[in-house]
């Protein structure tokens, strides 16, 4: 190779690069939230904020400290996660499985598909009434509350995923003389998966957003339920304890399923920005 060659593949190499080369990949996330928290607590050390709307971050880096070194804040997330995690899977599960049943079969489609498409227009927190009357304000009415919100978009995008699968792979599957079951197992799943994975993540978003709703209305325990609390008593920094705790959990939880994603999807060939 020549210096002329080898000199163009050096310069094409550092065209291609840019500034967050030089920043190891997995902490590319933490970029502007790290900005945020600098500027913020530089401002709240100049007393531009009050500590009352707006704590500085070392003051809710020492609530939640604080909360830990008490017990609190185990007692707390462990009863969230407990109620976001058996919902989403009570109301996944279910999405699922009618998703398949709707998408495989016409006759699921006809008769069931209205009425879920229907009941899926209804706003959630409008059936929080009923759900008090009929079940109480324990933890039943609670996780189905969850599960509810969590079924919706798995049912939706297993359905489209099983509706917008080639039908040329179906052509393919009749010369291999596939059974029903081989197609469903080795050609409408594997072909859905990537809408299934997305109904996943965006379940999994749902499940924490009512999750906050549930536990605010009549508990004792739980994140949601220490936010209340503590804005009751304008502990603000307890409020913002409870809100990055719902964050991270729910980043982790969608980093997952990303996960899962590269995994089982590698097959794709997508466009990577």
């Amino acid at each position: 190779m020549s210096e002329r060659t080898a000199s163009r593949e050096m310069g094409a190499k550092a065209a291609g690069r840019d500034w967050l080369s030089v920043i190891p990949k997995p902490l590319h996330g933490w970029i502007v939230p790290a900005f945020i928290v600098i500027v913020w607590q530089a401002v709240s050390g100049l007393g531009l904020l009050s500590e009352t709307l707006l704590p500085a971050p070392s003051n809710i880096v020492k609530s939640f400290v604080s909360l830990c070194e008490s017990g609190e804040m185990g007692k707390h997330l462990g009863i969230s996660m407990y109620r976001a995690g058996f919902g989403f899977l009570l109301g996944g599960a279910l999405g699922l499985l009618l998703g398949l049943s709707a998408g495989l079969g016409k006759v699921m489609e006809r008769t069931l598909d209205p009425s879920l498409q229907m009941l899926r227009t209804v706003p959630l927190l409008s059936v929080i009434p009923l759900f008090i009357l009929w079940f109480g304000i324990g933890e039943f009415s609670k996780v189905l509350l969850i599960g509810l919100g969590a079924f919706f978009p798995v049912y939706v995008n297993t359905f489209l995923g099983i509706r917008n699968t080639d039908v040329k792979l179906y052509e393919v599957s009749r010369i291999f003389q596939y059974t029903k079951l081989q197609q469903v197992t080795k050609l409408i799943i594997p072909a859905a998966l990537p809408n299934i994975l997305l109904g996943v993540r965006l379940s999994l978003g749902a499940s924490w957003l009512l999750l906050v709703v549930a536990e605010m209305m009549g508990t004792s325990a739980g994140i949601g339920y220490m936010i209340q609390d503590a804005r009751a008593y304008s502990q603000t920094e307890i409020v913002f304890v409870g809100i990055i705790l719902f964050a991270v959990f729910g980043k982790l939880s969608d980093s997952a399923i990303r996960l899962l994603e590269t995994k089982w999807l590698r097959w794709r060939d997508t466009y990577k920005g």
